[in-house]
Parts: structure tokens; C-alpha cells; sequence
């Protein structure tokens, strides 16, 4: 008999012994709902194609089926025909990107994430400060790319402690440090303070660069990983935010593991095990965690518990471009995400 916990999401008595805990927040955050939001409005107001530099957000399932509407993903801005309409990810781009998008008469659209953003300030504002510049992230993200941009002569990109004891400075009374914001809470802790270790007088951002939605479900798994045998994390292979997770359980004792979606689980990792925790990166979409859960049922799981660990409730409004767009085109009013 299927009855009802607290949360509203239906269990069955039966399968009480092996039970799925449906972690929240988790999915998708305000910068990728924006930035998708910005595609889709961009498609319906002007047409397809609409070229997007890089992948909007890193979920494969989300780009596919923005694909499918008729944008062009594509990994250079000269790949985007002249005067044509380019969106920027939610990432960001790096000035030489902007000044290149000029050149080419392109109609540019900015997707940046209004936090990446205040990183790219932040970076603006230290150089001309005449500050030294420590990026502490990961150099192959698209995000460390564009903030990287803002001051390539004075910054260095840092990945971990070690890195940290090998940094070169012109002065060491003048260096500053800004992260990535899809850093595991505890890595970034333990970079910053070899930092200050080595650097004592050095600056900071006013507030930490890591975004709440980043915190917030790295917190979640913190809170439930010691209730559960086993982690998934729904979310693609490159995206940072869904990794960290991960490693947020590992680190816990709690075996985890991320998963495109459900045919990506391997039935081995269910032997033994009677609580599974599930959890999504921000980029993931609602669609594919139900899909998790529904193998999960399939497989025994039939106590379904929702665990809220904090409400989230923040959105951030499209960018001018979008709005003015809209308020152009026939019957144009107003435009919010």
C-alpha cells in the first residue's frame, strides 16, 4: 500500500528495508535556469539558429535538447558566422572573447551566471589595484578560462595546496585571491589557508566566490551521506559542481558515484545496499533524477523520503538584451525569469 511521508512523495510499505533519500536542494540553481531560460526565449523571439559559445550549462541532456530547437553549440566564436546572434554560456567569456565577438559584428547575448560575474569584478578590481592575482580553481574549466581573461599578466591559477608553496610573486604585501564558484567548500578551505599561510597579508573577495547553490547541495550531502550505503549524484562528467559532490560523500566514508543518468548505473553498486541517497548537480535537470528514482523503485526502492536540508529560493532576472528583445517584438510586455 503506497501512503504519503511528510514531503508528499509516495512510498510503499512493502520495500520499507530499502529506501531512496531524495536529497534538497538539488538540481538545477538560478544561473542555469537563467541561462537556459535565455536560450529558449532567444530561439522563440528571433528564430533558430541561435549559436551559443561553448555548452550553455554542463549537462549533455539539456545542450541535446536545446539542440534540437535549433541552436548551434560551438567552441570558438569564429565558428559563428559573421553578424550572426551568439549567446555566451553561463560560464563567461574573457574580454579577448568579447573584443573578438566585436570584430565579427556579432549580436551578443550574455548567459554569465551574475555570480561568475562578481568573480570577474572582483579580478577587475584587484589588478588595477595593482594586486597579484591567485585564481584558485580548475584550468580546464570554461569559467577560470573567462575569469582568467581579466588580468592574464598578473594571474595564476592554483588547483590544490601543493601548487600553492611553488607561487611566485612580485610582491608579497600585494596579492589577492578569488576562486572558482563550483569549488568543494572543504578543497577551497584548505587552499586558502596554505594562501594566508604563505602570504599573510593577502586579499580576499567581501564574500566567498563559491555560489550558495554550490554550497547548499555539497551541504545536503554532508548532512545525509552518513544516513545512506551509497551517493549518486546526477550530473555530467564535466561539470565541477556535480564532482564535487562526489567527493563530498567519498571524503565522508560514503561511496558515491556520478551518473549521466540511469543507464549509467551499474546494478553491482546496488548489491548490499539498503539506503541510497540521490542528489543532482546545478546543471542537472528534475527530469533525469525522476528517472533515477523510477530504476530505483523498479529495483526494490520502494520508500521514497524526500530530506529538505534548507530552502532555496533565489532567481535572477534575464539580461537587457533578452528583455529589450521581447519588449521590441509584437505584443512584447515584459520579460522575468
Amino acid at each position: 500500500m503506497d501512503t504519503l511521508t511528510p514531503t508528499g512523495l509516495a512510498t510503499n510499505d512493502s520495500s520499507n528495508d530499502k529506501r531512496v533519500l531524495l536529497l534538497k536542494p538539488r538540481g538545477f540553481c538560478a544561473g542555469v535556469v537563467r541561462a537556459i531560460d535565455i536560450v529558449k526565449i532567444a530561439l522563440e523571439t528571433f528564430g533558430a539558429p541561435i549559436y551559443v559559445r561553448k555548452e550553455i550549462v554542463h549537462n549533455r541532456f539539456v545542450v541535446n535538447e536545446l539542440a534540437e530547437k535549433g541552436a548551434i553549440f560551438v567552441d570558438d566564436i569564429d565558428q559563428v558566422p559573421e553578424g550572426m546572434r551568439v549567446i555566451y554560456s553561463a560560464h563567461g567569456v574573457s574580454p579577448a572573447v568579447r573584443e573578438h565577438s566585436k570584430e565579427r559584428k556579432l549580436k551578443v547575448i550574455d548567459a554569465t551566471c551574475p555570480l561568475v560575474t562578481k568573480v570577474h569584478v572582483e579580478a577587475i578590481k584587484f589588478a588595477k589595484q595593482g594586486y597579484s592575482l591567485v585564481l584558485v580553481g580548475h584550468r580546464d574549466h570554461d569559467e577560470i578560462e573567462g575569469t582568467m581573461g581579466e588580468a592574464p599578466d598578473v594571474t595564476q591559477v592554483v588547483s590544490n595546496v601543493e601548487e600553492v608553496q611553488a607561487l611566485q610573486v612580485p610582491d608579497p604585501n600585494r596579492v589577492a585571491y578569488l576562486t572558482q564558484t563550483t569549488l568543494s567548500l572543504d578543497e577551497a578551505r584548505d587552499i586558502i589557508q596554505a594562501l594566508k599561510e604563505k602570504f599573510p597579508n593577502i586579499a580576499g573577495p567581501h564574500s566567498q566566490d563559491i555560489c550558495y547553490a554550490t554550497e547548499n547541495r555539497q551541504t545536503a550531502v554532508k548532512n545525509v551521506a552518513h544516513n545512506a550505503d551509497l551517493v549518486l549524484v546526477v550530473g555530467s562528467q564535466n561539470s565541477s559542481n556535480s564532482n564535487r559532490l562526489v567527493e563530498v560523500s567519498k571524503n565522508l566514508g560514503t561511496n558515491g558515484y556520478l551518473i549521466e543518468n540511469s543507464t549509467a548505473i551499474d546494478p553491482a553498486w546496488l548489491e548490499g545496499i539498503s539506503t541510497v541517497a540521490v542528489t543532482a548537480g546545478a546543471s542537472a535537470p528534475e527530469v533525469l533524477v525522476e528517472d533515477v528514482v523510477a530504476y530505483l523503485k523498479e529495483r526494490g526502492y520502494g520508500s521514497v523520503e524526500e530530506v529538505e536540508v534548507m530552502p532555496e529560493n533565489v532567481r535572477f532576472g534575464l539580461p537587457p538584451e533578452i528583455v529589450q528583445a521581447i519588449q521590441a517584438a509584437p505584443g512584447g510586455t515584459s520579460a522575468t525569469v
